[in-house]
């Protein structure tokens, strides 16, 4: 390569790298226009971005075999706009489920551990619920966000407006991300793609294979800060 090709090929690439910054700037410059902060949940156990203070609302979560779980719906809501992190606490499953008074034989705890099947089952079964809500599934598949393993779905609404949800199940708490805009409204990716799981020190959880595909886990020391 000759001397002005090389000095040619440089300037494309200090160009490239002005442009990236710039669109970079941007991007912040509309995040931080729009209101989107930072959110953390200690007790939940995630960390994301929320345009506003999320309002924070207890729950009861009926599963897919008849057992009831303690929630939490973190949301903001404006006109044309929902979002919301929905986190059902599965932690106490065995328990729950043994103190179940609408058991038949077939369900009976005690005799099969139908608990287990509830928890590993979470996933798919609120996947169900987007799917029987109305409207057309546009996209419905496997997901892992850090390798947590889960499913998206996008669906068109009767009102022409989108929704775009997110669904994970990371150390017995089912983590269901939501968020339905208007038509013709880009697509709220920085909140669909955002979530991430903590430990009690606040340190962000994410996953390596291992050789036999196993997940191994991995803790970032950097703390999640507001």
């Amino acid at each position: 390569m000759g001397l002005d090709a090389y000095r040619s090929r440089m300037r494309r690439v200090v160009l490239m790298a002005q442009a990236v910054a710039i669109s970079a700037c941007a991007v912040v410059a509309s995040v931080q226009a729009q209101g989107w902060q930072s959110y953390i949940s200690m007790e939940d156990r995630f960390a994301t971005m929320f345009p506003g203070e999320p309002m924070v609302r207890e729950i009861h979560w009926d599963s897919e075999y008849g057992a009831v779980y303690p929630g939490r719906v973190y949301s903001v809501e404006t006109d044309d706009r929902y979002f919301a992190v929905t986190v059902i606490d599965y932690s106490d499953a065995e328990a729950i489920h043994l103190a179940r008074s609408n058991t038949t034989e077939a369900d009976s705890p005690l005799n099969y551990n139908y608990w287990r099947i509830d928890i590993v089952a979470s996933v798919a079964y609120a996947a169900t619920q987007f799917r029987q809500r109305g409207g057309i599934v546009t996209f419905d598949a496997w997901h892992h966000i850090d390798r947590v393993p889960g499913h998206q779905l996008q669906i068109t609404n009767p009102d022409d407006s989108r929704t775009y949800a997110g669904i994970y199940l990371h150390e017995n708490r089912l983590y269901i991300i939501e968020a339905t805009v208007a038509r013709g409204t880009p697509p709220p990716g920085m909140f669909q793609q955002g979530l991430r799981f903590i430990d009690e020190q606040g340190r962000r959880i994410r996953y390596s294979w291992g050789e036999n595909n196993e997940l191994i886990r991995e803790t970032r020391e950097t703390l999640i800060r507001e």
